[in-house]
């Protein structure tokens, strides 16, 4: 059978839809790049705004008009609207998320047990899907209680993955190729807590344990971590080479009575003194995050607030959400909805001063060689391929090199500035 997997979101859903791509290999069927070449579509959902609600519906009725003959919907948005999801055209099945793990098992009608009696290389997503990083799942759920979020009630209460479990997955990444494992999560700095045990232990343990040449982690919520946490990346320039040099530290409001109202176990000084650490402990680090405009209450004095703290702050990057109303979490019954021009409005100042902050970040590294990690290859020039992937610390970087040099790390001298990133000149292989 030929399988097309898609799916909207997170990089967490990205993870999923890599472990269903091994299962249903493992089985003997085939992941294919479109949905028009498919037996069967699998898609997974998300809900976190309302456009990532509307775009999942999207993925499902291309699904259906380019003809998969059957198409199982799953994650978030599916999850909390089964009856929406299962009256969309072309769906036979509605796997919710406590039945995610085991959607190939069911499908195939086999035992979950089938998939653990041999290691199974990862392989890359073929088409749009493709990926040099493998996203490895160690956690899900969440025990917070944020009151704009949405995903906390879809993924339900959190839980992690055991260190044993989590390494088999890891090499069976790295015996399919991969150079780069991301660590992702709902609440992925809350892993091991069940267990007495801290993230940094399983980090700690994958760079021992593994030859990954690259470790990122995704997302972490800033009150989990600490000054022991950041000295994983003590010791001079070896673990620089293998423990990325990034760190997504999600700020959501930079106002102290905003962040009270959003249920955030942070304040904008606590948030100020941990990147402090965390910049003294690792040179160069990019820290980036999320802001949520236009949230219910937010005055214009409270998104000053928030302006000046972003400025101050100088993160090498940052998304910006405008707010999104979704129903059954606490914000949407808020006296003090924003008005939806007011809430863009602020999402457009707000992207003008993170592009500010990015650009200063960048000019940093002007004429500096740094190893990149090749992506994906864009168009041929009268100079060659033109390459486009990212340094350690989340610098993306084009350059044009003489033959293909996808899911290869070379060497890189960082020459100019783009909107969307830095151009480089290859100095060698490494």
């Amino acid at each position: 059978m030929k399988i097309f997997l898609d799916t909207i979101g997170c990089c967490l859903n990205q993870a999923e839809l890599e472990s269903m791509a091994r299962q249903f290999r493992a089985s003997g069927h085939e992941i294919v790049a479109k949905a028009d070449e498919a037996d069967l579509a699998v898609v997974n959902t998300c809900t976190v705004t309302s456009q990532g609600a509307s775009d999942s519906r999207g993925k499902i009725r291309q699904a259906a008009r380019r003809g998969a003959d059957k198409i199982v919907v799953t994650g978030c948005w599916a999850t909390l609207e089964p009856q929406s999801a299962a009256a969309l055209p072309g769906v036979s099945r509605v796997v919710p998320n406590p039945r995610k793990d085991f959607l190939v098992a069911d499908v195939l009608d086999l035992q979950p047990s089938a998939f653990d009696l041999e290691p199974i290389s990862r392989e890359p997503l073929p088409g749009l899907r493709a990926r040099t990083r493998a996203f490895i799942k160690v956690q899900d759920g969440c025990d917070n209680h944020c009151t704009f979020c949405i995903t906390a009630i879809a993924r339900g209460p959190g839980r992690a993955r055991p260190i044993d479990e989590v390494i088999a997955e890891i090499q069976s990444a790295l015996d399919g190729g991969t150079k780069e494992v991301v660590l992702t999560g709902v609440h992925l700095s809350s892993w091991g807590q069940a267990m007495n045990l801290h993230l940094r232990d399983l980090v700690a343990a994958i760079l021992k344990e593994t030859d990954t040449p690259r470790l990122r982690l995704s997302s972490l919520e800033p009150w989990d971590l600490d000054a022991e946490f950041f000295a994983l990346w003590a010791g001079g320039p070896s673990p620089y080479g293998r423990l990325c040099r990034h760190l997504h530290l999600p700020l959501q409001s930079g106002s102290a009575s905003v962040l009270r109202r959003m249920a955030r176990k942070t304040t904008p000084e606590s948030y100020a003194v941990l990147v402090e650490l965390a910049r003294a402990a690792i040179p160069d680090v990019a820290i980036t995050t999320d802001v949520i405009a236009g949230f219910p209450g937010e005055t214009e004095a409270e998104f000053a607030e928030t302006l000046d703290f972003v400025r101050r702050m100088g993160f090498a990057r940052g998304h910006v959400f405008t707010y999104s109303s979704r129903p059954g979490t606490a914000a949407a019954r808020m006296d003090g909805q924003i008005r939806h021009e007011v809430r863009k409005e602020r999402n457009a100042v707000l992207r003008a001063v993170f592009a500010e902050s990015e650009r200063s970040y960048q000019q940093k590294f002007l004429g500096k060689i740094m190893s990149v990690l090749w992506e994906s290859t864009s168009r041929y020039g009268g100079n060659g391929l033109m390459v486009e992937g990212l340094t350690d610390n989340y610098l993306r970087v084009r350059a044009y090199a003489p033959e293909p040099r996808w899911n290869q790390v070379d060497a890189v001298c960082l020459t100019g500035l783009q909107d969307d990133g830095m151009t480089g000149k290859l100095i060698n292989t490494v």
